[in-house]
C-alpha cells in the first residue's frame, strides 16, 4: 500500500483526499486485482462471497437437548430428573425399586430403560407444570 500511495500522481492535501485514495485502493485490492495465493488467481471479494459465513444464531427453539443419564430408582419407585432448572420426579413403580436405569432424554421426551436388561420401563413426555409425573394407570371402575 505504501508503494501504491507513493506512486500515486496526486498526493493528498487533506484527510478527506487521503480517505478517498485509500477507499479507491481498497476497492482495487479486493474487487479488481487477482491474488496469486488464491486458486486460479481469483479476486479476493469473489472468494469471500462464495465461502459459507458464520451467522449469529437466531432462535434456538428448534434445537433439541439430548442427554443420557445413569441413575437408580429409589425405594418409592421414583427417579428424579432435572429439566429446565426444575426437579421432576418420574414414577416408575415400586416393583422396580433400587433398579439401575438409563434415562434417555430428548427435550421433554424421556425413556427410562433398565440398565441390565435394556427393558423399557417407562416412556413419557414431561409436563413442565408438574413436579411429579404419575404413571397414569387407569384403575378399574368400582362395582
Amino acid at each position: 500500500m505504501k508503494k501504491w500511495l507513493r506512486a500515486h500522481p496526486a498526493q493528498p492535501a487533506t484527510a478527506a483526499d487521503l480517505q478517498a485514495i485509500l477507499d479507491r485502493f481498497a476497492d482495487d485490492y479486493n474487487h479488481r486485482r487477482p491474488h496469486r495465493s488464491l486458486p486460479h488467481r481469483a479476486i479476493p471479494a469473489a472468494v469471500y462471497q462464495t465461502r459459507p459465513k458464520a451467522l449469529p444464531a437466531g432462535s434456538r427453539d428448534r434445537d433439541t437437548h439430548t442427554r443420557v443419564r445413569h441413575d437408580r430408582i429409589d425405594e418409592s419407585g421414583v427417579v428424579t430428573l432435572r429439566i429446565g432448572g426444575r426437579l421432576h420426579h418420574i414414577g416408575v413403580g415400586r416393583t422396580h425399586a433400587r433398579t439401575h436405569v438409563i434415562l434417555l432424554v430428548a427435550d421433554l421426551h424421556v425413556r427410562v430403560v433398565a440398565a441390565t436388561t435394556a427393558e423399557l420401563l417407562r416412556e413419557l413426555i414431561i409436563d413442565p407444570t408438574r413436579d411429579y409425573q404419575p404413571q397414569n394407570r387407569k384403575k378399574p371402575p368400582n362395582p
